[in-house]
């Protein structure tokens, strides 16, 4: 499923630097600064943690606007107390966001859009006995804004990415409403 996703990304990717005079595909990496809110007193957030991004972009566009689809592996944590133990939660997952944008003075853009969020393998360290049953979502949907900045060939990205779904239900016998929220910075180069 991950081949045919990411063949899928590529493939149109190339089909649209063909068609587009302002479109192109690329490869896009980044960092994130994310905190993890379970909205329970039980787990007490720690601050934010910093995550990483890598991936591919293609981009269409024309008289202004853009479409950007992105397939990208995103690494993302977070730390909590629970019972006074302190537990690390690791989130690996694959990001599809597609962004809607315009540009402005040929170089700036602002955009948003949904992004999908597919759970690889998230889990906690730390929870020893306290929590041994933690219930990650399978998949999430969430939305990013933010702008862009265009230099020849080089992409820069600032964007803040907020959840629309819950990431866990659960954890232990307590009810959680945690949704990932995070700043997200990405540099990227266009191939063609």
């Amino acid at each position: 499923m991950k081949k045919f996703i990411f063949s899928a990304i590529l493939f149109c990717g190339i089909v649209i630097a063909g068609y587009s005079q302002n479109g192109g595909f690329g490869i896009k990496a980044g960092l994130s600064s994310t905190e993890v809110d379970f909205k329970n007193k039980q787990f007490v957030s720690q601050g934010s943690q910093t995550g990483y991004h890598v991936g591919v972009f293609g981009r269409i566009g024309g008289g202004g606007f853009f479409v950007q689809p992105e397939l990208l592996f995103t690494q993302t944590s977070g730390k909590f107390l629970s019972d006074g133990e302190q537990i690390k939660a690791e989130f690996n997952r694959l990001d599809i966001p597609v962004m809607v944008g315009m540009r402005f003075l040929k170089v700036l853009r602002l955009q948003a859009g949904p992004i999908a969020s597919l759970n690889i393998n998230s889990k906690l360290k730390g929870a020893g006995s306290t929590i041994s049953d933690a219930e990650f979502k399978n998949a999430t949907l969430g939305y990013q804004a933010g702008l862009g900045l265009d230099l020849g060939n080089l992409s820069v990205d600032a964007r803040y990415e907020g959840g629309l779904s819950k990431w866990t239900d659960n954890i232990r016998d307590f009810k959680t409403d945690n949704r990932i929220n995070q700043w997200v910075l990405s540099v990227g180069f266009k191939i063609f």
